[in-house]
């Protein structure tokens, strides 16, 4: 099903890359999008200016998502403006490509926060009005990173490695309940991250290339529109990892 027309969808961290190709995807698709950012204003509002030229609704949201108190306050912002959150796609997330030796306590903490913290809280927070109406769609964005440790760090890793068992659990617990909750695992998809890191490169990869946002795109609107797919990770590596 790729018409979702009239479904209210949250994308975190929509502002730029993968975020930004999945929100523009969904408003293509016919949903109703929420853009939430951090810092990346002027680019969250053209995201949403794209997605009412198709004839929809946007509406950009600044919050951290890594802190309950501004979870609360996005997720009320976009019910009050767009209506009772259906999909949700936990993309905020950070990178920090360092040494080994040079990972402290504060950057373990601060990856820990942004890339899982937040999937939990942004999710605990839409959940209740997903199984009052015994329908909704979760994707988290997770990472190959999770899988083989990937060229960022340990802390980026574990962070990434967690987001799949917080969707396992998820998955499990609300499968009778209409709500699915799935991940996608992307590697190397050219964004400002990928293009920032000296040891992403692309003979890293068995296809030979980087990937492009819109291809994670492609994976997040199938998650979207399928009802059967639940607990399942969505490997868009060219080939890193092969299961």
């Amino acid at each position: 099903m790729d018409d979702l027309t009239g479904k209210v969808a949250l994308v975190t961290g929509a502002s730029l890359g993968i975020g930004r190709a999945i929100a523009q995807a969904l408003g293509k698709a016919g949903a109703e999008v929420a853009v939430n950012y951090l810092r990346h204003e002027a680019e969250a509002e053209e995201v949403c200016e794209f997605i009412r030229r198709l004839g929809r609704r946007a509406l950009a949201v600044q919050a951290d998502v890594s802190k309950s108190s501004e979870v609360t306050r996005l997720v009320k912002t976009v019910e009050q403006g767009l209506g009772s959150i259906e999909i949700l796609v936990n993309n905020s997330g950070i990178t920090r490509p360092q040494p080994l030796e040079d990972i402290r306590e504060e950057d373990w903490d601060e990856l820990i926060n942004v890339n899982l913290k937040s999937a939990f809280l942004v999710t605990q927070r839409v959940l209740p009005g997903m199984r009052a109406r015994h329908w909704g769609r979760i994707i988290n964005i997770s990472s190959v990173a999770a899988h083989t440790g990937g060229v960022v760090g340990p802390h980026y890793a574990a962070s990434k490695a967690g987001m799949l068992g917080l969707t396992h659990s998820y998955a499990g617990l609300l499968a009778r309940e209409g709500v699915t909750v799935n991940a996608i695992a992307p590697a190397l998809i050219y964004t400002q991250m990928v293009a920032a890191n000296p040891r992403a490169r692309a003979d890293l990869i068995p296809v030979g290339r980087f990937g492009k946002v819109e291809e994670v795109a492609d994976a997040a609107l199938l998650l979207a529109g399928n009802g059967y797919i639940t607990g399942q990770t969505l490997n868009v590596d060219g080939g890193w990892y092969m299961t």
